[in-house]
């Protein structure tokens, strides 16, 4: 069954269980609206910013709501990098391409010196850093991270001409503990490292999803809780469980999911009895 068949079945918007979603079904995790509202006021100044986390913890849809606000702000640039593992050529050549500058692969210094011509100029004309957003940040090569560091620093390192957010799993914080990239890891601002979630709070992650996507009761109150005490902690796992869930309940036509669907599908295992 088709998504489009799943929506007009519950009257959904979207399927709120995807990846796919709209910027108003994006969830802040705890921490994440104090986090953007620096990441916000940091575009003034410019630097780096860090978000990491165990994978399947919310941190690309963090990212992805930085992103949203960030775009809100009236001529400000946000360039987002789509093949962080590039060696040092392909990475001068996409940021050429995020940022509007004609680099030639054989003059890499001219490319250096276009680009912070074109970060400068943004500056002095909107009072703001243009921004670069680098998910899967721990696929990127301690050289091209070198080479950022340097390309966005100037007058003696009192000044950034860019404002990077680099979110990546956690791998990336420990690279920054390196003699290679230390002078880096010492430049970043900001920090965001999001944990695993309790049930109760992935309770109310799903019952926002639902409310956002137009079916507040899509689920009833005794599935989301089983959802949320089964998914480990993390919201990959959640998202996973309840898209199957939603698919086998529109292919059988139900008119609401419930928990004898989630013990046929996945089946936990009962819990042991306690010793007296």
């Amino acid at each position: 069954m088709s998504n489009i068949d799943i929506h007009a079945l519950y009257g959904l918007k979207y399927n709120p269980f995807l990846p796919a979603l709209p910027p108003d079904a994006l969830w802040p995790l705890p921490g994440v609206n104090t986090f953007v509202t620096r990441v916000v006021a940091m575009a003034e100044q410019g630097g780096f910013a860090l978000i990491a986390a165990d994978p399947g913890l919310g941190k690309s849809k963090t990212l992805h709501l930085i992103a949203h606000r960030l775009g809100q702000i009236p001529d400000l640039v946000v360039g987002v990098m789509e093949r962080p593992q590039s060696h040092l050529g392909d990475f001068y050549r996409e940021l050429g391409e995020l940022f509007g500058v004609a680099l030639t692969p054989a003059n890499r210094y001219g490319g250096f010196k276009a680009l912070r011509e074109k970060w400068s100029a943004h500056c002095q004309s909107t009072l703001a850093r243009p921004v670069l957003l680098i998910d899967e940040a721990q696929e990127v090569s301690s050289q091209c991270l070198t080479e950022l560091r340097l390309l966005q620093s100037a007058r003696f390192d009192s000044e950034s001409l860019l404002f990077t957010i680099l979110c990546g799993d956690a791998r990336l914080p420990n690279r920054f503990r390196t003699p290679e990239l230390l002078p880096l890891g010492s430049r970043i601002r900001a920090r965001l490292h999001l944990q695993p979630q309790a049930p109760e709070l992935l309770e109310d992650y799903l019952n926002f999803a639902m409310a956002q996507s137009g079916h507040p009761q899509l689920m009833t109150p005794e599935l989301v809780r089983l959802l949320a005490a089964h998914a480990l902690n993390n919201l990959r796992v959640l998202n996973h469980m309840a898209a199957e869930l939603l698919t086998v309940a529109a292919e059988r036509n139900l008119p609401k999911i419930d928990e004898s669907l989630f013990f046929e599908l996945f089946n936990p295992s009962p819990p042991k009895p306690g010793r007296g």
